[in-house]
């Protein structure tokens, strides 16, 4: 005999599809994109009159969903790749990659890329260099 999950017993289910209002890619190139692109949220600013934070731009904007809520406030706390937060929301990359384009196209994120490893400076020319400086 098969386990079937009816109802409540499969939890909570979206398809991905509804989470992007049924968009497979979002406007922005999907090269800038990538598993290993940082996220990142600025903190709120503080109100004018130093009470706290300032209403937050995603409170008013009622054309986004919790999940890019969810994104905001993780990425606020510290950066995250694209993969992490595809791990930690619990969904496809895709969807990911379509929510975080909302995002940049609404400014309430940016995208940094990490230094490729071919571009960082080469070991044995740091090791010189330290070396020209203690010879000084």
């Amino acid at each position: 005999m098969t386990d079937r999950w009816f109802d409540d017993a499969a939890g909570p289910v979206v398809r991905p599809y509804a989470m992007t209002r049924g968009r497979t890619r979002s406007s922005v190139d999907p090269a800038r994109l990538n598993l290993i692109a940082l996220v990142v949220a600025d903190p709120p600013e503080p109100a004018a009159d130093g009470s706290g934070p300032a209403r937050d731009a995603l409170r008013d904007d009622h054309t986004l969903a919790p999940e890019h809520e969810d994104i905001v406030a993780l990425c606020r706390r510290n950066p995250l790749s694209v993969a992490e937060l595809a791990t930690e929301l619990d969904v496809p990359v895709g969807v990911v990659r379509v929510l975080i384009g909302d995002l940049l196209d609404a400014e309430l994120v940016r995208v940094t890329r990490p230094v490729p490893p071919a571009e960082l400076p080469d070991e044995n020319i740091l090791r010189e260099v330290i070396n020209g400086l203690r010879a000084l």
